[in-house]
């Protein structure tokens, strides 16, 4: 798996899912270059390989635990990218799905 761990690696594949989407959805709505197509495609498929990392022992439950890190990442993006902030309610719900990933990810088996 490398030396970065498993929250880092979800951190990396929801960097790349949503830059890649975030691409895509640009050169959909027509404001890119068939370049930014190219560029989002290339992202997915960063994203896919960094979700790949996981140390989970089932890809269903690697999926699973990302999906809170996901969540937390579009909210950040929703901040950073969109320039809206998000409520206290984005915010909690972004540290409940936090916690539902650890559990699912580092729970006892």
């Amino acid at each position: 798996m490398g030396t970065v761990a498993p929250l880092g690696w979800y951190a990396l594949a929801a960097f790349f899912e949503l830059a890649g989407c975030a691409a895509v959805w640009e050169w959909r709505r027509g404001q890119g270059s068939v370049w930014l197509l190219l560029l989002g495609t290339v992202s997915l498929v960063a994203f896919a390989f960094a979700l790949a990392q996981s140390p989970a022992a089932a890809a269903g439950r690697a999926f699973a635990a990302y999906a809170g890190v996901y969540l937390l990442g579009a909210l950040l993006w929703l901040w950073a990218v969109n320039g809206l902030r998000p409520d206290r309610w984005d915010t909690l719900g972004g540290v409940v799905a936090l916690l539902g990933a650890g559990l699912i990810l580092f729970g006892p088996r």
